[in-house]
């Protein structure tokens, strides 16, 4: 099956690199879970332009995004831009988990939990 390329926004790969090179404590106690393709031999990127937005995490070949919100994300005009982002991501085929600070910091079980239904989900609804 061929992939679907996915547009980018070039002039965001520096912004994306910073972001990479000063990540919060819950993106790398995230990354750390998800890099090496531990989360079901799945291959994740970390800070990934798309469109014209950057995912905290996205995995090509599910078409998911993962999101960790902090606490700018509680202000209205900030979830209204999530919502926003959230819709775009949809029309490109890409499905997004949203995850907070806390529920990484302290719920981590739960928060893997989540992904792998997602893919358990993901993987049987392609292989019918």
């Amino acid at each position: 099956m061929k992939r679907k390329i996915i547009p980018y926004n070039p002039r965001l790969k520096e912004f994306a690199r910073q972001l990479r090179n000063n990540s919060t404590k819950t993106e790398i106690f995230m990354w750390l879970k998800l890099r090496g393709k531990q989360m079901y031999g799945y291959d994740f990127h970390r800070q990934k332009p798309i469109d014209n937005y950057i995912l905290d995490f996205f995995c090509h070949e599910l078409m998911l995004g993962i999101e960790i919100d902090g606490y700018s994300h509680n202000l209205i005009e900030v979830f209204e831009k999530d919502t926003i982002k959230n819709k775009r991501m949809n029309q490109l085929g890409i499905t997004i988990l949203r995850f907070s600070d806390e529920q990484v910091l302290y719920d981590m079980e739960n928060v893997l939990r989540a992904v792998e239904h997602y893919i358990i989900e993901f993987e049987e609804s392609n292989n019918k």
